[in-house]
């Protein structure tokens, strides 16, 4: 599955503001979004990703998502970077 990209990732940026910030400067792979986020807090990393033409993959958990990070908190969106 999906956690299993983040976990075999080199390089991976947590949050919403970071992943942003990272794709508009063209770092990043794909991003990995989690299905039980607050779409809101989601919106501007899936569209600033429609943007640069980098996949989206959903994910169920925010929790999941968070651990296959190696963080002890939930994940909203994690970017996998070149």
């Amino acid at each position: 599955m999906s956690y299993e990209k983040v976990l075999q990732a080199k390089k991976i940026i947590v949050g919403t503001k970071q992943t942003v910030k990272a794709l508009r400067n063209g770092n990043v792979k794909e991003v990995l979004v989690a299905s039980d986020a607050d779409p809101h807090v989601t919106a501007s990393v899936v569209s600033t990703a429609k943007e640069t033409n980098t996949p989206v993959i959903y994910v169920d958990s925010m929790k999941s998502l968070g651990k296959a990070c190696g963080i002890e908190v939930a994940a909203s969106t994690v970017a996998i970077t070149h």
